[in-house]
């Protein structure tokens, strides 16, 4: 085990740790009162052309129409931006639109358009940029927190030594992604005579980045920073968060995507009323409700995202809820990449011009689901294998799918501004019956649309093809947590295990969490990655569960078979031997598809870095601690093995152990994913690099800590010199833990020590 480092860890008191992620900024050195200015280094991206300066730029294909809800000529798409991408002069085209001007609109459309034309080469991009605009993030300030507490209560829930003064570490990374915005350098907004133009919607008040390119407020990651942010007792930045959204509800009508003016056609899964419960019921401060209930975004989805289906089952009619964006450009942030799939050479019939529209407003509308992007949209999910994910995204059918997690989201929300509406001094009869209504007509059409009562799990609704979706995904766990209970789960304790038997397996089967999906396909929101926010989802899912159905012990499968022999026929959609491979320490190869050899991590009563079973623990209480710990361990050993310590309890790597992430010169990542067979390693796909920092991954690591910490131990994780022998390439080595072979092996004891909890 990563054991606590002697027993001086039980003479100490906890003490703000200084182990900052790489990739976020810096932290100047001080007590555990310090709240003086964190001292924060924004990186700015050099330009890093992938050919000589002197050639000349590819040729282009007309410009997409100017998008109406995105008017600037800088950063919106129009002929500066579609060229200054097609030069590729950055690896992340988000920079590009992240970058203020220097200058006057004017000018710098002036500028541009003195070096465009058919002759434009590398170099005349690279000086244009270098001249007219400034590094991304300097709109935005560090920010000193009075409040900070390096001692919040949840850290006496923790039993485990080291645990503990990990989620103490977790908590003070907080002081490292809180922003306010930058007044002394911010450009004016909506006039192109100021001295710089900017794609920063500015916010007036405090909040939490998620970290990496994400330099903005971001809609629903900030659902589990604001979690995480009710644990560590920063009640001022969670109330501030939740101001910055209605602050942008009043001004454009709905909350955006994120805190750009590219993002202003879309909106994220809407978790703002879920946020706002979480708050009040930790603080008990129902003032904020006075404005916030009048601003609720509701009628905007019912406006912009409902649609009438009659089901093909009961030919009853519901009103629900799907994700789809009226976009007809390649995204701003994304624009290289969506150029590319929509005009991908090696296509033998090109798309027409309404094809290649249809295709962008497909993709922001994967954009929008969270979930950009998976399997689980595409009406071709294997298209182009896990190497090209082009001809998947060409297939993209996003808006034609009645989404489980968006509509069982919007079932919580009315349910609770109903319950909102009936409380002391709220009492809106009206509107309660309102809300009330809405969500049992969502939730009725989420049990005949969504529910298979044979298979035992929630689908999407496909429009398309008027029946349920064959494609299995985390999104299952979401009635569940939002307390919607099908008649076949409260009737049958076997039944409420079949629910969860797909998480048993990965328990058994894998070294991580649970999986968006069980296709590899090379999108990030599919296999082998597995998210934060469903392990939190997966684990409020188990413990909504009536008591009467969480009895009994977990159950086992016969002598000749693997935990995957309990899963309800057909429901997860793929066969045994097609599932995601588990590799082994020091070969080449995975553990063995089927058989009891398949379940490479179950001991006795329990599994490999699950904790450790008790008498009498009922199947859900178990599935709970081993989730909880596989969480833990992930997100602890994958830092940890990208060159996170902690003075005087965990130590630091050696150097070759560090070499081998490409991390010794790093101070250990949290990442955004996690990878379901190498919990040394983040996830890997999509279209950016993997991203550290990271507010969700912090937030859940806070919450778990916080309802699990006595049932926590200290994880095994795998040794890093005794993987096979394989290359360590990556496109990024900055953040590079995503390029270590999948492997899995316990790490002996770092030090013995005392393991006695804290007082």
């Amino acid at each position: 085990m990563l054991a606590t480092a002697a027993a001086v860890l039980c003479l100490l008191p906890l003490a703000r740790v200084h182990a900052i992620p790489q990739g976020s900024p810096s932290s100047a050195s001080g007590d555990a009162a310090d709240t003086s200015l964190p001292v924060v280094t924004f990186s700015t991206s050099v330009a890093s052309p992938t050919v000589p300066l002197t050639n000349t730029l590819p040729s282009q294909v007309p410009l997409p129409p100017v998008q109406a809800w995105c008017p600037s000529e800088i950063f919106c798409a129009g002929p500066l931006l579609q060229t200054v991408n097609l030069a590729q002069v950055y690896s992340d085209a988000k920079t590009v639109v992240d970058k203020p001007t220097n200058k006057p609109s004017q000018q710098v459309l002036s500028d541009f358009n003195a070096i465009s034309g058919s002759d434009t080469t590398e170099g005349d991009i690279v000086t244009f940029m270098d001249n007219d605009f400034r590094g991304e993030g300097l709109e935005l300030e560090a920010v000193a927190e009075p409040n900070f507490n390096p001692n919040p209560s949840f850290l006496n829930n923790v039993s485990d030594p080291l645990i503990r003064a990990w989620s103490q570490t977790v908590h003070t990374f907080w002081t490292q992604l809180i922003r306010n915005t930058n007044q002394s350098v911010l450009c004016p907004e909506g006039t192109e005579s100021g001295p710089c133009e900017s794609s920063l919607i500015p916010l007036n008040h405090t909040f939490v980045i998620p970290g990496g390119r994400f330099r903005e407020q971001y809609y629903w990651d900030s659902y589990w920073i604001v979690v995480g942010l009710l644990e560590s007792e920063l009640y001022d930045v969670a109330n501030a968060t939740l101001q910055n959204f209605m602050d942008e509800i009043e001004k454009f009508g709905f909350i955006p995507n994120g805190g750009r003016i590219y993002y202003l056609n879309r909106s994220q899964p809407p978790l703002f009323v879920q946020m706002l419960s979480e708050y009040v019921a930790a603080t008990n401060d129902t003032s904020i409700l006075h404005r916030a209930l009048p601003l609720a975004e509701m009628a905007w989805w019912n406006t912009n995202r409902s649609v009438s289906v009659t089901s093909p089952f009961t030919s009853q009619t519901y009103t629900m809820f799907h994700y789809a964006v009226n976009n007809t450009a390649p995204r701003p942030e994304s624009y290289l990449e969506d150029y590319l799939t929509a005009n991908d050479p090696t296509l033998t019939t090109p798309l027409t011009e309404d094809q290649r529209s249809d295709l962008y407003s497909e993709l922001a509308s994967g954009a929008e689901t969270g979930w950009d992007y998976s399997s689980r949209w595409a009406a071709q999910p294997l298209a182009g294998g896990t190497n090209n994910s082009n001809p998947l995204l060409r297939s993209l059918n996003v808006r034609n799918l009645i989404p489980v997690c968006l509509n069982s989201i919007l079932y919580n929300a009315h349910a609770k501004l109903a319950d909102f509406y009936n409380s002391p001094g709220f009492v809106n009869s009206t509107a309660s019956a309102q809300h009330n209504a809405t969500a049992a007509n969502i939730r009725n059409g989420i049990l005949d649309l969504l529910w298979d009562s044979s298979k035992l799990a929630f689908y999407d609704f496909n429009l398309t093809a008027n029946g349920r979706s064959g494609i299995f995904t985390a999104a299952t766990f979401y009635p569940l947590w939002n307390n919607i209970f099908p008649d076949e789960i409260l009737n049958s304790t076997e039944n409420a295990f079949g629910f969860f038997s797909s998480l048993n397996m990965v328990l058994n089967r894998y070294n991580g969490t649970f999986p968006a999906t069980f296709l590899e396909t090379g999108q990030q929101w599919d296999a082998p990655n597995a998210w934060p926010p469903h392990q939190y989802v997966a684990l409020q899912a188990l413990a909504a569960l009536p008591s009467n159905i969480k009895e009994g012990t977990l159950p086992t499968p016969s002598s000749n078979q693997s935990t995957f022999d309990l899963i309800p026929s057909g429901q997860i959609g793929v066969s045994e031997d097609a599932l995601p491979g588990q590799k082994i320490i020091g070969t080449n190869g995975n553990a063995t598809k089927s058989g009891p050899a398949a379940d490479i991590n179950t001991r006795s009563g329990t599994v490999q870095n699950g904790g450790n079973a008790t008498s009498g623990e009922s199947w859900a209480s178990a599935l709970q601690r081993e989730l909880a710990n596989r969480y833990i361990a992930s997100a602890l050993c994958s830092w940890h093995a990208t060159g996170g310590s902690i003075p005087g309890v965990l130590p630091r790597l050696s150097d070759q152990e560090l070499n081998v992430t490409q991390s010794a010169n790093n101070t250990g990542n949290m990442f955004e994913k996690f990878s379901i067979s190498d919990i040394d390693s983040a996830g890997s796909g999509g279209e950016y690099t993997v991203q550290a920092g990271f507010g969700w991954t912090n937030g859940v690591v806070l919450w778990v800590a916080s309802q699990y910490g006595d049932v926590l131990v200290a994880p095994d994780c795998p040794d890093l010199l005794a993987q096979a022998p394989q290359s360590t390439t990556s496109t990024n080595a900055a953040l590079s833990a995503s390029a270590v072979p999948s492997v899995a092996v316990l790490l002996g004891a770092v030090v013995m020590a005392v393991l006695h909890v804290i007082a």
